[in-house]
């Protein structure tokens, strides 16, 4: 089945407290959306990218492209307002059937296992959703003060959220809700059935300076 990697990296880091948007910032000798964009390759060599970016960010990853000698092939796609937005826009350049991983930009260190776990679930059930067991303690704020709350009921969750692509299209034909927080919130809301698949507790989200110092340290273990 075709394979589809669909990278969504339109943030522009201000949490981060840095000059360029996280997406861009070195990261164990390169930018960071590049180990993201290796991790796919890496799963299959075969798989088509393709990369949301804000159309004045263009000519960056391009720039870097040449600077750090990145040949992969990616093909571009200018990014919405929201990320609901830049979503469907590279759903809506992608052209026939297959799996389509949509993906945080700033998430470099899903595991080849998390992806086969999302793409043998796609394949069989039409989506699946990395997540991972809660390990801290939780307490749920209440207009009283606040309580426990039993953290065996609750996932994290993580990306890349995976579907049939013509399904996942489909979903995105509605109108976009303040409800929609990521892909599998809107793909449930056309009415279909989520399916949790087991994450990688390492695959985390880029969005500080220790998420940095984290991600650096996972790489440089794996080197």
């Amino acid at each position: 089945m075709r394979k589809i990697a669909l990278i969504v990296a339109g943030g522009r880091g201000l949490r981060m407290g840095a000059e360029v948007p996280k997406q861009f910032i070195a990261l164990a000798g390169k930018p960071v959306l590049m180990w993201t964009t290796e991790c796919f390759t890496k799963f299959d060599p075969e798989v088509e990218l393709v990369l949301v970016l804000p159309a004045d960010q263009f000519e960056v990853w391009k720039a870097l492209c040449q600077e750090y000698n990145f040949k992969l092939p990616v093909r571009l796609v200018e990014g919405g307002a929201t990320r609901f937005q830049s979503v469907k826009n590279g759903l809506d350049s992608i052209s026939g059937e297959g799996i389509v991983f949509i993906h945080d930009g700033v998430r470099p260190l899903v595991s080849k296992a998390t992806l086969e776990n999302c793409f043998n679930s796609a394949m069989e059930q039409g989506n699946a959703l990395p997540v991972f067991s809660v390990v801290e303690s939780l307490r749920k704020v209440t207009t009283s003060g606040s309580q426990h709350i039993d953290r065996n009921q609750f996932r994290l969750v993580q990306t890349p959220q995976t579907f049939v692509v013509s399904g996942i299209q489909k979903a995105y034909q509605q109108p976009e809700s303040d409800f929609f927080t990521d892909d599998a919130s809107v793909y449930e809301a056309a009415g279909n059935t989520i399916c949790l698949v087991d994450g990688n507790q390492e695959n985390i989200k880029i969005t500080t300076p220790v998420d940095l110092k984290i991600a650096e340290m996972f790489l440089k273990t794996e080197c």
